[in-house]
């Protein structure tokens, strides 16, 4: 792991800033670890299965123009639609905004504001 730049200051070190950040961070983590702080956490629903090749007939596209629309590899596509592998979650997200807003996801690729 690389090591925090240091300021040489007469015969003194200082952290840089963004090393002070991590010493604090890893302090927390310890805290926390160990029972004696409680973290704020968050819960997020990450969508169940979904049927790719379903989402993909109703876009009307080719698995390579879906592929290419959407940023997936043809090859990862068909596994998904195969069976032979399953999207993560952050994957199912995706698929299931673009099954549902596909005109704001192309908007958002394109940098233009979704309508």
């Amino acid at each position: 792991m690389p090591r925090a730049r240091t300021k040489t200051v007469g015969n003194a070190q200082r952290l840089s800033r963004v090393g002070k950040d991590v010493v604090a961070g890893l302090k927390e983590a310890i805290a926390h670890a160990r029972g004696e702080i409680s973290l704020p956490t968050r819960e997020y629903q990450v969508p169940g299965p979904v049927d790719v090749r379903a989402i993909r007939a109703r876009s009307g596209l080719s698995q390579s123009e879906f592929a290419r629309e959407y940023g997936f590899s043809v090859r990862t596509l068909q596994e998904w639609e195969s069976g032979g592998a399953k999207p993560p979650s952050a994957a199912r997200a995706y698929l299931t905004v673009i099954d549902r807003n596909p005109k704001a996801v192309r908007a958002a690729l394109q940098n233009k504001t979704a309508a």
